[in-house]
């Protein structure tokens, strides 16, 4: 179809994406939601989540040099179909804090050379509105206070209103605090740090502000300097304004297929309800848990598409590459490779659990991100666990998805794979074997006598938790299967079940497995035959669940259990 619009896979400039034919999921009747809320506004989501976009259609929207052209940007869309009065009423300054960084050295000259670039080109924006005096001083000063503050006199006298909008505005912070440490960090957001002492003059200079991040903690540093800003990230009017709902991916995927270029057999439900397991099931506010409504990770979402279009199939790896980037620098940002006893128990339970039960704290300075109570919430913010449930007065944060908890295993495939004791080409090899022919014991001895050559670092892996975890971790290796921890079933959760991937690989057999673990002082002959007889009732009412009858889509069902007895796998058979 000639004049088919293109897939707008890492395109984040709204009037080009207007301008260039691209395709374009409507979030413009989110604009007169946030009108109605106070005039400076925080909103902070994940990564990949169409922050960027928005604020870019949002400055489109706004900015009265771009009135002339609001039929052609916006006249299709809901809010070119319902304008609302701030509709370009501003002169909109820009600034993205994820260009400003460098080293140590030059922290603060980094800082104030982006900031002036910024108020530069707003200033030769809007020249024509300001004395000529003045543009000439804004351009002349290299100080990025000096000229806010030119501008924000000179606008004062003429009544210009100003509207200011930040993306990734705790991105420089981040940075610091991931590469610098708490002390750099604390002086340039406490006192009369720079960064923290240039917030303070959007202080009653701007009618309207938005700020765009990842994380709250510059947010709760900054209050005290910056003490004007409102979160809305929780907010249930705005827990959809960015990712995509369902009914965003099926039309989108209807407007391809109509076009002729998606396959014309392809189902578009089935390819959803092959996504949801790995990109959906974002809720951001607890009144929403109500609704069956969740989020997509948008980027996710195009990635997938986009091989479809070229390749007439899904990815054979769901999960981006591009998203090894964003891994690396949350483990920078949590600071994964230095947990603590406390946080490194909050991770293995949710590895192995799937969620924790926690308190949302909505926002928290950058001392309290080690302590264990903050944690979820942290993870939270990053998109590493979402809402779920409520538990009393706590609420249920879960892994969202599979492309997420990917992430997790592989902070344990990390914490394991520094001491050398599995080999994965061997592993990949023997999962085929336990895919294709059935043959599951060759595998899982060669895993469990993986786990006991990690006897000599016991001392920082040892009992049944981290028997689940490097379970977790290797099995999720397998290409044939989702590894599921802890599914919910009829009798309870098995430990493991591994769930066939037939879209892309054909399994013939498929298994739960359960583990057991017993100390070595706790070991008698009884104890182990008791521990062995409670685990085959466990494994075979789980086994009875309708549930598992639809999950191994008529792949053979193998029941395994494994009982450990210190590091040494004791027994393994079928039941």
């Amino acid at each position: 179809m000639e004049g088919i619009r293109q897939i707008p896979y890492g395109v984040s400039n709204f009037v080009s994406i207007r301008e260039d034919n691209l395709y374009y999921i409507d979030k413009t009747m989110y604009l007169a939601e946030l009108e109605s809320q106070p005039r400076t506004l925080i909103f902070i989501r994940p990564r990949r989540f169409g922050k960027s976009l928005f604020i870019s259609m949002m400055q489109a929207y706004y900015d009265k040099a771009m009135a002339g052209r609001f039929d052609e940007l916006f006249g299709d869309l809901w809010v070119g179909k319902h304008p609302t009065p701030l509709r370009n009423r501003y002169q909109v300054m820009y600034f993205d804090y994820s260009r400003a960084g460098g080293t140590i050295e030059r922290l603060e000259e980094n800082f104030n050379e982006y900031s002036c670039g910024c108020i530069d080109s707003f200033i030769e924006q809007y020249k024509d509105d300001y004395p000529e005096r003045i543009v000439d001083k804004v351009l002349q000063t290299n100080s990025a206070r000096a000229k806010l503050n030119l501008i924000n006199n000179s606008a004062q006298t003429l009544r210009i209103p100003l509207y200011l909008i930040i993306d990734e505005y705790d991105n420089f912070t981040n940075i610091v605090l991931n590469e610098e440490g708490e002390a750099v960090y604390h002086a340039i957001t406490h006192a009369n740090g720079f960064y923290r002492d240039f917030f303070k003059l959007f202080k009653g200079m701007f009618e309207r502000i938005f700020l765009t991040g990842v994380s709250p903690v510059t947010l709760d540093d900054l209050t005290s300097g910056f003490n004007i800003g409102w979160n809305v990230s929780m907010n249930p009017e705005l827990d959809k304004m960015l990712g995509f709902s369902t009914e965003d991916v099926r039309d989108m995927f209807t407007y391809y297929k109509d076009g002729g270029m998606l396959p014309p057999d392809s189902d578009i439900e089935a390819m959803i309800d092959e996504m949801k397991p790995w990109y959906d099931n974002y809720c951001f506010a607890e009144e929403c848990l109500e609704s069956d409504v969740r989020v997509f990770n948008c980027d996710m979402v195009m990635y997938y598409l986009r091989s479809y279009v070229t390749s007439g199939h899904a990815p054979k790896i769901m999960l981006d590459p591009n998203t090894k980037t964003d891994y690396n620098k949350l483990k920078g940002l949590i600071r994964l490779d230095k947990l603590d006893g406390d946080r490194k128990g909050v991770m293995l339970e949710i590895i192995e659990k799937g969620e924790i039960k926690a308190t949302l704290i909505p926002s928290f300075s950058a001392m309290e991100m080690t302590k264990p109570d903050i944690f979820p919430s942290l993870l939270f913010y990053y998109g590493m666990l979402t809402i779920k449930g409520k538990y009393g007065p706590l609420l249920i944060l879960g892994i969202p998805n599979n492309n997420v908890r990917k992430q997790y295993y592989n902070y344990i495939l990390e914490k394991y794979d520094q001491y050398e004791v599995i080999r994965v080409t061997s592993l990949r090899i023997a999962f085929i074997g336990m895919a294709v022919d059935g043959n599951w014991r060759e595998c899982l001895q060669y895993m469990a006598d993986c786990y006991k050559n990690l006897s000599s670092v016991r001392d920082s892996i040892e009992g049944e938790r981290n028997i689940q975890g490097f379970f977790l971790a290797y099995l999720n290796l397998n290409d044939y299967y989702y590894t599921a921890p802890e599914v919910e079933v009829a009798h309870g959760y098995c430990d493991f079940f591994l769930l066939p991937n037939l879209t892309h690989y054909q399994a013939n057999h498929s298994y739960i497995l359960e583990l057991k673990y017993m100390s070595k002082k706790d070991y008698t002959e009884e104890a182990a035959e008791q521990q062995w007889q409670e685990a085959v009732a466990q494994i075979n009412g789980y086994a009875e669940a309708p549930r598992v009858e639809a999950l191994r889509q008529g792949t053979q069902m193998h029941k395994i259990v494994m009982q450990f007895v210190g590091w040494e796998l004791l027994r393994m058979d079928e039941v």
